[in-house]
C-alpha cells in the first residue's frame, strides 16, 4: 500500500534459468545452500509538503481531498504517496499523528466492492484485534470509497511485486512469522467472508484457456478431497489474501501488514502460495515455504498446491495483459535509442512471464503427483 510500485512492473531477469533443487512446491534435499545476494532497502522518502493541484489531475485530486475532509476534517494533506488509474494515496497529518488517506478513483462495481471489503476489514479490527500489527482505522466512508488510516513506520520487505534479488533471510523469516500468526487466528464467525470461490475460479480459468482439461480435473479432485477433510483444513484458514512482501512493512517493533482488501477465509496456504509465487529468485525461501505448507500433512499440501496454481495463473494473466499493453504503446523499433546493456520494460515483463510459466509447469507436475497419491 505504501510502496509506489506498479502492479505490472518487473525487474530484469536472466533469459534462461535453472530450477534449483529444493525450490519447488514439493520438497527435495538441498545439497549446498546458496548464498543470498545483497539486498538494500531504500530509506523512507521525506514528506515534501507540496501537492500539485493544477490541471485535470489536480481537479481530481481536489475532489479526493474534499471527500477525505468530509469524514476527517482535521486531515492536512502533505504529499501524494501513490497514484494510479484506480486510486490515490495521500499522506498527511491528523493532529500530532501521520495518516494515509486512500480514495478510489475508478468507481466500477468490482473496485467499489473490493474497497468496501477493505473498509469492513479495518472496522472489524477495531472490535477484534488480529494477532499481527495493522494500521489503526481513523475514518471511513464506504459509500464514497474513502479511507483514512494511521501511517505505520517501517520499510517494505520488498519494493516491487516480484523482487529482483532474494530478500535477506531475516526479513523473509519475519514476514513468514507474521503470516503464520495471522493464519492461526480465528475471528468470530460471520466477521469475514470467503473472497475466493475456488470452483468458479477454476472453471473460469479453464474457459479462458489458462487451465487445460487435465488441470481442471486434477484441481477439482483435490478440491473434492479437501471438502471431505476434517479439522482445520476442512474449515479453511484466515488469510491476508494479498500477502506480497511489498504489503509487509518491517519495523523495529515487528512486521506490519497493510492492504487488507482481500482478507478472509481461504483454503490453507493461500498466503504462503502468494509469497512463494513472487520469490522466484529466492530458492531457499521457497523451500522454507514448502516445508511450512506441508507440515500439517497431505490435506495441507493439497490445499497449498491448489492455491499455488490459482495464484500463479493469476500472475500469468496479469503480466500477459501487461506485455500486450506495452507492445501496443511502444514506439516503433529504432525510434528511441536504447543504452548498451539496458533492458526495455517490455523485455523485463516477458522475462518475468517466462519465469511464471516455468513455475506454473512445476506446480502442475506437483498437482498431478498429489492426485496420484490420493
Amino acid at each position: 500500500m505504501y510502496t509506489a510500485s506498479s502492479s505490472v512492473s518487473a525487474p530484469p531477469r536472466p533469459q534462461h534459468r535453472t530450477v534449483p533443487v529444493g525450490s519447488g512446491p514439493y520438497l527435495a534435499p538441498v545439497t549446498q545452500p546458496g548464498r543470498a545476494r545483497r539486498w538494500v532497502a531504500n530509506a523512507a522518502q521525506p514528506l515534501s509538503g507540496r501537492i500539485d493541484l493544477s490541471g485535470p489531475q489536480g481537479a481530481q485530486l481536489r475532489m479526493a481531498i474534499a471527500s477525505v475532509h468530509r469524514i476527517c476534517p482535521e486531515f492536512n494533506p502533505v504529499q501524494v504517496l501513490r497514484r494510479s488509474g484506480r486510486s490515490v494515496l495521500i499522506v498527511g497529518a491528523t493532529g500530532r499523528t501521520t495518516a494515509v488517506a486512500k480514495c478510489l478513483l475508478d468507481h466500477s462495481p468490482a473496485w467499489v466492492e473490493r474497497f468496501q471489503h477493505e473498509i469492513a476489514a479495518y472496522r472489524s479490527f477495531v472490535r477484534h484485534r488480529p494477532p499481527v500489527r495493522a494500521p489503526r482505522l481513523v475514518a471511513a466512508d464506504p459509500d464514497n470509497c474513502t479511507l483514512v488510516i494511521e501511517r505505520m513506520p517501517g520499510r517494505a520487505a520488498a519494493l516491487t511485486r516480484h523482487p529482483v534479488e532474494a530478500p535477506p533471510r531475516a526479513d523473509v523469516r519475519a514476514a513468514l512469522g507474521a503470516v503464520a500468526r495471522l493464519n492461526a487466528w480465528r475471528p468470530p464467525a460471520g466477521t469475514f467472508d470467503a473472497p475466493l470461490d475456488y470452483a468458479s475460479r477454476i472453471s473460469r480459468y479453464h474457459e479462458l484457456g489458462l487451465f487445460t482439461d487435465r488441470d481442471r480435473d486434477d484441481l477439482q479432485k483435490l478440491l473434492h478431497g479437501l471438502a471431505h477433510a476434517g479439522g482445520r483444513q476442512g474449515m479453511g484458514q484466515f488469510c491476508h489474501g494479498d500477502a506480497l512482501l511489498s504489503n509487509i512493512l518491517l519495523s523495529p517493533t515487528g512486521p506490519v501488514l497493510v492492504d487488507w482488501e482481500h482478507a478472509g477465509w481461504y483454503l490453507p496456504g493461500y498466503d504462503l502460495a502468494t509469497i512463494w509465487a513472487v520469490l522466484g529468485d529466492a530458492p531457499l525461501a521457497r523451500r522454507q515455504i514448502s516445508q511450512l505448507a506441508q507440515q500439517a500433512g497431505p490435506a495441507s499440501r493439497d490445499a497449498f498446491l491448489v492455491n499455488l496454481m490459482i495464484v500463479l495463473t493469476r500472475e500469468i494473466r496479469t503480466y500477459e495483459t501487461a506485455v500486450q499493453r506495452t507492445m501496443r504503446e511502444a514506439p516503433p523499433a529504432g525510434s528511441v535509442p536504447v543504452p548498451s546493456g539496458a533492458v526495455s520494460p517490455g523485455e523485463e515483463q516477458r522475462r518475468l512471464l517466462r519465469r511464471l510459466h516455468d513455475d506454473c509447469a512445476m506446480a502442475r507436475r506437483a498437482v498431478r503427483a498429489a492426485v496420484g497419491t490420493r
